[in-house]
């Protein structure tokens, strides 16, 4: 059974009562980020329950050592992690002498929660009874600024119902945290000062390693009635870690005190005094005021929701699915800075340490070209360049050479961090990924530039991989790729894993064939990557021979691509034949149980059909989705968007609605039973992809955009924009007709079922 208690809305996810069995799970969906930082939705207030608290910070990481049974040579020393940050949204509050804890209350009603997407703020509000029978009600409204990125803004309004109240609001800000997922309980951050003046507070701490240094500030308002306090802190607490204030306010029955308080981060990363840009910051805000940082909000989210919306008319399951998906994409990351990259669970939780993979080239990237502008997958692509020397490194403690490069499975610098054997050494096909996306880049945006400015420097490295790994096998007389593990991660160190063996000869190709471009077309280029990368006539004809020597696996009797070599020796047992009490099998079955069965956490032979759709014909692609559909579980969250896209092209319309809704409410029903540990961001990018891609058919092929529309029966319409080089397309699919308007001064043509249409500006266009 999944869980429903989030109310279907089309711009807001809404909770309704208060059951202290759903707080982790509503801690990760109402999170709120914007690029620069984000946090969970904890209580500002103590909360003696059950809660994981969790604040990030962009760019910020600690290498905890590995922890391993087992040693061995090419280990990583240590896993990277997202830090859990000093905690600036503490308000402890105070009521006639009894503290606010929901867990202790003798009653709390009309609890309800809002994640209101369209204008990017968080509200929780509620009536709650104390122990000492004071009864009141709540309202607390929160939202990270935008505008000023190291901003965060919280309104704590209280109104006592049934006697007149004391209360005492007790802001703090606390650097003393761990994170959940600490290998050896080992705190990451070593306090450096705290100060305070009149209402501001700054704690500064460095992590420890890394020494990255952040300034945690606080900047207090307290209000009666909206009239604002001449009021200071009675009371300092502060010890080197923390500090906290104290404003005690006397209200009558039926009127509000409230405070709003400014926190929030100035990080080393950004700023040489961290303590001073602290200060500048507060100021800043003070400026501004609570009403126009809102408002400031507001407009900043309309402008993101203008481009990169969704809607889908007729199903509110389905547009609340897909805002929340593009909302959090772009609470994740907004471009603006090439340092930092999309973990896979944001600024939601810590699982999977917060570091980059393979996720952001393989699922990301198609959704910030067609939504932002083309700078920001370049920032994605620089980020790949600028860490290219590490990769060779990686490489190098593995014992490959000549520049071969292996990008790291995680990573938060460009070391591989990431500690199971069998996806560290194994999981090489991350290295495809990298490469595709140069290509994808180059084929959405037009944008040659990057491949002989960076692009081609990674993809030669990349290539020298492909060509040290592949094997040559006497017995086949062709190249194989041998001990590896394809994106299913539920076949370990298996032989010959199709998709892999494919992008590897691909990579190989690509590359072979960009080489010869630069140098017919950027021959200066050429000359200075050649000189640093010596490069040789002899090399280039040892990599054709490999590439057009690749094995791979196939089926006569089943007329498919095999997964890996020994995949039929399985016992083929279909997913509907397995008893539902087994699921999900990662749960509930031994890892050992596990690799011996036949069922897939994802299909790497349909992955490798997504990339590479234009190698294969339609029937090929039935056949192979058929077979592996049946075998699929969709233990990863990267599965379901790929078989939405697919069943879409094979016309399987149910099929694909079914995976379009599992993929856009992967969070919000909690498919999985761990969306307490944070949200699946870099999925989400597939839910956008399954829409655009899969229902909408949107193909770039030729230097021309195709669309192939398809709509679920379940749906009225649905829409989306494009930006496509700089013009801004929009489409509008429904039961009857495709419409297309476009923004621009200039003509484009587009392809609709293979048919050319002529889109004008500014003019809407019926097919």
């Amino acid at each position: 059974m999944n869980q429903d208690y989030i109310k279907p809305d089309n711009w807001s996810i809404i909770e309704e009562g208060f059951d202290t069995e759903s707080v982790k799970s509503s801690e990760s969906l109402f999170s709120i980020g914007n690029g620069a930082m984000g946090q969970r939705a904890n209580f500002e207030e103590t909360y003696s329950g059950k809660t994981f608290q969790g604040s990030y910070i962009a760019g910020i990481y600690y290498p905890d050592k590995t922890k391993v049974g087992w040693w061995k040579n090419g280990y990583p020393e240590y896993f990277a992690k997202v830090l859990n940050a000093p905690n600036w949204i503490g308000i402890d509050i105070e009521i006639n002498g009894e503290n606010l804890d929901l867990n202790k209350c003798t009653e709390v009603k009309n609890f309800r929660r809002e994640l209101n997407m369209k204008e990017g703020w968080y509200n929780r509000s509620f009536d709650a009874i104390l122990q000492n029978g004071t009864e009141i009600a709540v309202t607390i409204r929160r939202f990270l600024s935008l505008d000023i990125d190291e901003l965060g803004v919280i309104k704590y309004e209280i109104k006592p119902l049934n006697r007149d109240a004391t209360i005492i609001f007790k802001p703090y800000i606390d650097a003393g945290v761990s994170n959940e997922d600490a290998n050896w309980e080992e705190k990451f951050w070593e306090p450096l000062s705290v100060k305070s003046e009149m209402n501001s507070a700054f704690v500064t701490a460095q992590t420890f390693k890394t020494h990255f240094i952040a300034t945690t500030f606080m900047q207090n308002s307290i209000f009666i009635n909206e009239k604002l306090q001449t009021i200071t802190s009675e009371k300092n607490t502060e010890n080197k870690e923390k500090i906290q204030f104290e404003y005690r306010v006397t209200i009558a029955q039926g009127e509000k005190a409230s405070i709003e308080k400014l926190g929030g981060y100035a990080v080393s990363l950004n700023h040489e005094n961290t303590q001073t840009a602290a200060e500048k910051i507060i100021a800043k805000g003070l400026e501004f005021g609570y009403e126009q940082l809102l408002e400031n909000q507001i407009h900043a989210w309309s402008k993101i929701w203008e481009m990169s919306d969704i809607t889908i008319d007729g199903d509110v399951k389905a547009q609340q699915g897909i805002r929340f998906n593009i909302f959090q994409l772009n609470q994740t990351y907004l471009g603006k800075d090439s340092r930092l990259n999309i973990g896979p669970k944001g600024f939601t939780g810590e699982k999977y340490g917060g570091s980059t993979y393979w996720d952001t080239e393989a699922y990301c990237i198609p959704f910030y070209m067609a939504t932002k502008n083309h700078t920001v997958a370049r920032n994605l692509l620089t980020y790949r360049y600028n860490q290219l020397d590490k990769a060779i490194e990686n490489a190098s403690k593995l014992g490959f050479s000549n520049g071969a490069a292996l990008y790291p499975m995680v990573t938060m610098n460009g070391e591989e961090c990431h500690n199971e054997w069998e996806i560290t050494f194994e999981e090489i096909h991350r290295n495809g990924a990298i490469a595709f996306a140069i290509f994808n880049y180059h084929r959405f945006t037009g944008d040659y530039s990057y491949i002989p400015e960076k692009g081609l420097e990674v993809l030669i490295g990349i290539a020298r991989f492909w060509h040290q790994r592949a094997t040559f096998s006497t017995n086949k007389n062709q190249y194989v790729i041998l001990g590896v593990t394809g994106p299913n991660e539920y076949e370990n160190n298996v032989n010959n894993n199709f998709y892999t063996n494919f992008i590897a000869k691909w990579c190989l190709d690509y590359t072979f064939e960009q080489i010869k471009k630069v140098a017919l077309e950027y021959p200066s280029d050429h000359r200075r990557i050649s000189e640093k990368v010596k490069i040789s006539d002899s090399e280039l004809q040892s990599w054709k021979k490999v590439a057009d020597n690749m094995y791979f696996p196939f089926s006569e009797e089943h007329e498919v691509y095999l997964q890996q070599d020994g995949f039929l020796d399985k016992e083929l047992v279909k997913v509907a034949d397995l008893d539902k009490s087994q699921r999900p099998i990662n749960q509930k079955w031994s890892w050992d149980r596990i690799l011996r069965s036949p069922y897939i956490k994802q299909a790497d032979v349909l992955q490798c059909f997504y990339f590479f759709e234009n190698a294969f014909s339609k029937e090929e692609l039935r056949r192979n989705f058929e077979f592996y559909e049946s075998f699929t579980v969709h233990e990863s969250s990267l599965s379901p968007c790929v078989h939405s896209i697919q069943a879409a092209v094979l016309d399987k319309m149910d099929m694909a609605y079914t995976f379009y809704l599992r993929t856009s409410r992967l969070d919000l029903d909690d498919y999985n039973k761990e969306v307490e540990e944070g949200c699946h961001i870099t999925s989400m990018a597939g839910t956008w992809m399954s829409i655009v891609e899969g229902f909408g058919g949107m193909r770039v092929k030729d230097n021309a955009l195709h669309f192939s529309p398809k709509i679920p029966k379940e749906w009225k319409g649905y829409s989306f924009k494009i930006n496509f080089r700089n013009q801004i397309l929009k489409i509008a699919i429904d039961t009857e007709k495709t419409q297309f308007s476009l923004e621009g001064d200039s003509n484009l043509e587009v392809f609709v079922n293979g048919k050319p249409v002529l889109v004008e500006p500014n003019n809407l266009v019926t097919v």
